[in-house]
């Protein structure tokens, strides 16, 4: 999945070929995560859709665009902050699955306070949005026109969608994040059994280089 693109290419940190585990594991740019792009594109959409639809003065607006913008920082610096800590990233990441939660409540009371109609699951229009969220990478201009030439009910129901899509990537992305942080630790953790290694791997080198009094002994024998 490329929402766990911070993963070796194996999913799995450790002795590979003898080569040592490192202390801090292999991380993609927050850019090619499928959850950061999806979470972008909902941000870019919002920003347009409560300027426009939203009357001025409404405090809706700002607390979308707010909802919008924790969404995707939060992605991001989640991203950034597992160079050294797994437990701050997971901790981020669930602060924009909450955002994103409450960005999809305030697109949902939109619809309903106005009596427009939301679109079921497997509708032809959340399919076709569905079939949108397929394209790699994901940005705004694919949705542009929609956004520029559909009705408030259209682009409300497509931000629906896109939300329930980075929702889906998030909690894959957690799950993951939970499952690393259980089999490999903290930095703390790591950093203790690089020490350890580097003190055994020292340990077996001065062994081979002096051999003991006993073994010269023998030698002698």
């Amino acid at each position: 999945m490329k929402e766990v693109l911070h993963d070796a290419k194996n999913g799995k940190y450790g002795r590979d070929k003898g080569h040592p585990r490192p202390i801090l594991p292999p991380r993609g740019d927050y850019q090619t995560l499928l959850s950061f792009q999806k979470a972008e594109v909902v941000y870019d959409i919002t920003f347009r859709f409560a300027h426009k639809y939203l009357s001025r003065g409404d405090r809706t607006i700002d607390q979308m665009i707010q909802s919008a913008r924790s969404g995707k920082k939060n992605i991001l610096e989640g991203s950034k902050a597992g160079l050294t800590s797994k437990m701050t990233e997971i901790k981020l990441t669930n602060v924009a699955r909450a955002s994103l939660e409450e960005l999809l409540d305030d697109y949902r009371d939109f619809l309903r306070a106005r009596d427009l109609p939301m679109w079921p699951k497997n509708s032809k229009e959340a399919l076709y949005v569905r079939g949108l969220g397929r394209r790699e990478p994901q940005t705004f201009e694919i949705y542009r026109q929609i956004v520029e030439t559909r009705p408030a009910a259209v682009v409300a129901n497509l931000a629906i969608c896109l939300i329930h899509q980075t929702n889906y990537l998030i909690d894959r992305q957690l799950q993951r994040l939970e499952q690393d942080f259980l089999q490999q630790g903290g930095l703390r953790e790591r950093m203790t059994r690089a020490r350890l290694e580097a003190r055994s791997a020292t340990r077996k080198l001065s062994h081979k280089s002096h051999p003991s009094h006993h073994s010269h002994g023998e030698e002698d024998q």
